[in-house]
């Protein structure tokens, strides 16, 4: 095709369309949200700018990606892979994001007049929900170590991909200059490879720090203050809303991903390189297809690792679960611990301990350390290219609490009489509730903003102290209160 014109371009940029869209929900949580989103051609040039608003409560960070129509929407298949600025993974929200998208080298000699775009922003966390679920060995396997035991664990949020040396190198850039003095460089084979050789310690502050970095409460504390340098063992604050590492018990309930009784993530008892990066070294009879090392990936000199989501993902969402690289979990690691954990909630390892635990296999491992119930130790200050980690949170909003799923008895209880209220049966998604009621300073400072932004009859409501309950209002109130909020924050 001939090079368009520069009349061609002109009718371009004046013709070009944007259109915004959301992408996958998080259950129990808002989506993230693109708004606002305009485009228009750069003059005297072929760069393409592009501006949106991204909303994502909860979360200081998302994945963004740019996709583009050059036939009304029909199809998304124009190349956009040298869009530049807010787009990618760790797109912090905020108004008036900017991307950069280079059409001539993209798609050159190309044009059209009805061009569209969207940007699409999803959470890179899956939730799992919480609940009771057989841990340990199963399939007739016979680990010593992980017997078959009953665990429940609360709900929580996990990065549906093992860390990439892209994101480690994000944090720890800001880290660097935040306090974290001796973090690790960490190794990669590329930038959308997960990051290896970094020990337990470095991953433990790497969560700290990419709370802190997008202003989340970090997890992990000595002595009570942030910790940010040193090998001192930390304690957790469980309630916190940054991140952390996963449990034992919350990686092997993930990693199962809502199946039970099957030895993979894939829900299968059997595997091969079709499902993961793996060492099949031929004499496992549930390992089958090719041997040795991963045919595709056994280039450049080891690791012989890949690309995050190079595989299915499992009944959660997430990828590499089995293979890759195996992943540091919070746990310490004791050959006896199951006999204590049966029947626990949220168990989280021995009290003491000189090695953690990790879990999931690696490109170099058989197939046996790729089942859910393989568990493996390490001291906390080895770094191997074959172990790196992947992230959870607990919650994603502060002063908030998740209320699971679930059917429950609704109604009249213990011989009451209420007519209104019979005992009945009935089923609710999760949700989350403020843990307190609302107080007059939470309304007034909602109310402040939203009399300023069109929410003109909105009462000014009563409160006997800043902290106590506000009264004195009608559902009217409430309700509109509500969206100022939502709209507010």
């Amino acid at each position: 095709m001939n090079a368009p014109s520069p009349a061609s371009l002109l009718f371009l940029r004046t013709l070009i369309l944007a259109v915004g869209c959301f992408g996958a929900v998080v259950p129990v949580q808002a989506a993230p949200l693109v708004s606002n989103l305009s485009a228009a051609q750069r003059a005297g040039t072929k760069l393409v700018d592009l501006s949106y608003d991204l909303v994502a409560p909860g979360f200081g960070s998302v994945a963004v990606t740019l996709e583009a129509s050059s036939d009304g929407g029909a199809t998304w298949t124009v190349p956009v892979a040298s869009a530049t600025g807010s787009v990618g993974a760790n797109v912090t929200p905020g108004a008036g994001k900017a991307i950069v998208w280079n059409a001539g080298v993209d798609w050159p000699l190309s044009y059209s007049a009805q061009m569209r775009f969207r940007v699409v922003a999803e959470f890179e966390f899956s939730y799992i929900p919480g609940g009771s679920f057989t841990m340990g060995r199963t399939s007739g396997d016979t680990d010593a170590d992980a017997p078959s035991i009953t665990v429940t664990v609360s709900p929580f949020y996990m990065q549906q991909t093992e860390t990439t040396k892209a994101q480690w190198d994000e944090v720890r850039t800001w880290a660097v200059s935040n306090g974290y003095t001796d973090l690790a460089a960490g190794a990669g084979k590329a930038s959308n490879h997960p990051v290896q050789t970094v020990s337990w310690w470095d991953v433990v502050k790497w969560c700290n720090a990419r709370s802190e970095k997008e202003g989340l409460t970090p997890v992990y504390t000595v002595s009570g203050a942030v910790m940010r340098t040193g090998t001192t063992e930390p304690t957790a604050n469980w309630s916190a809303n940054g991140y952390r590492l996963p449990t034992e018990a919350e990686w092997e309930k993930a990693a199962r991903g809502g199946v039970s009784g099957k030895r993979f993530p894939s829900g299968s008892d059997t595997i091969s390189h079709a499902q993961a990066n793996f060492r099949n070294n031929g004499g496992e009879t549930y390992a089958t297809g090719t041997t040795n090392y991963h045919p595709s990936y056994t280039t450049g000199g080891t690791p012989y690792t890949s690309t995050v989501r190079s595989f299915g993902a499992n009944g959660f969402g997430l990828y590499d679960m089995a293979g890759n690289v195996s992943e540091w979990s919070w746990d310490g690691y004791g050959s006896s611990y199951y006999t204590t954990s049966d029947g626990t909630t949220d168990p989280r390892g021995p009290a003491s301990c000189s090695e953690r635990v990790f879990r999931g296999g690696s490109w170099s491992n058989n197939a046996v350390n790729a089942r859910c119930a393989s568990r493996d130790g390490s001291t906390p200050g080895n770094t191997i290219n074959n172990l790196g980690f992947r992230p959870v949170r607990s919650v994603l909003l502060d002063g908030m609490s998740l209320i699971p799923g679930g059917s429950f008895a609704m109604g009249v209880t213990s011989g009451d009489t209420d007519s209104n209220a019979p005992s009945i049966t009935v089923m609710v998604s999760p949700f989350y509730m403020q843990q307190t009621e609302t107080t007059k300073a939470q309304w007034d400072e909602v109310r402040t903003w939203a009399v300023n932004n069109g929410y003109t009859d909105l009462a000014v409501g009563g409160g006997k102290a800043s902290n106590h309950p506000v009264q004195t209002l009608s559902w009217w109130d409430v309700v509109k209160w509500c969206n100022a909020r939502s709209e507010k924050e």
